[in-house]
């Protein structure tokens, strides 16, 4: 099977379980995430599973914070040789390039609003416009800032995509195969509204990782998202 692009949240309790777990889905996904939780707990020891893994790492640290603090955040991050690290938008245009010049062979990825978040409790945080009208504003600030990746949920991609250069990555958590329960996430699609909607890599950690036979979990989304982007490929082509 080709791997799909899916990037699988490995929020594990432990190394060894991240292990178990990265061994189950590389053979299927893309891309391994690598978020605060494990890699505050482990690390290095963590990017070095996934380095074997042969799937592109995505250390989803959100970084947000002065300039200069990222700056000196993401040179430290170099080591790792990730794909993609995450930032947060709302840090703004000099905080993103200091990200952005500091690793310059990774893609930087601005998170724009998270998809736990809905219109209404954005605006009890005092933020006026509607989540998709924010997360064009941010979307557009920071690729000119120099981020080469955005994170936005499948209800704004199709937008999104609309207003950022193609060969912008456009990342989309709350990813749930039908019938699968969101959890905490409100802005949810499936891999094929996702895929639909213009988005290139999906964020996946649940429905695989909290399956009870994982490595079939993971082979059945990687095969509806890999359906649905030939389906995609098939009516462009036609058209």
């Amino acid at each position: 099977m080709t791997k799909a692009p899916i990037a699988v949240a490995l929020d594990a309790r432990n190394l060894s379980e991240m292990k178990s777990w990265v061994n189950a889905v590389s053979p299927f996904v893309s891309t391994v995430k690598v978020g605060l939780e494990t890699f505050y707990r482990d690390g290095p020891l963590a990017v070095e599973v996934v380095s074997e893994s042969g799937c592109d790492l995505f250390l989803d640290l959100k970084l947000h914070d002065i300039p200069n603090t990222v700056s000196g955040a993401a040179s430290t991050l170099a080591v790792f040789q990730p794909t993609y690290l995450t930032v947060h938008a709302s840090g703004g245009a000099s905080m993103i390039e200091a990200a952005a010049l500091a690793l310059p062979d990774t893609r930087i990825t601005a998170v724009t609003i998270l998809t736990s978040l809905d219109d209404q409790e954005l605006e009890r945080m005092g933020i006026g416009t509607p989540a998709q009208e924010t997360v064009l504003l941010l979307a557009a600030n920071a690729v000119a800032a120099g981020a080469r990746a955005l994170v936005c949920s499948p209800q704004e991609v199709e937008a999104v995509r609309g207003i950022v250069p193609s060969d912008v990555v456009l990342i989309t958590p709350g990813v749930r195969p039908g019938g699968a329960s969101a959890h905490d996430q409100k802005r949810v699609a499936t891999p094929h509204q996702a895929i639909s909607s213009g988005a290139d890599l999906l964020v996946i950690g649940r429905p695989i990782t909290g399956a009870v036979d994982m490595s079939k979990a993971a082979e059945d989304i990687a095969a509806e998202v890999n359906a649905a982007t030939s389906a995609l490929s098939h009516q462009s082509g036609v058209q």
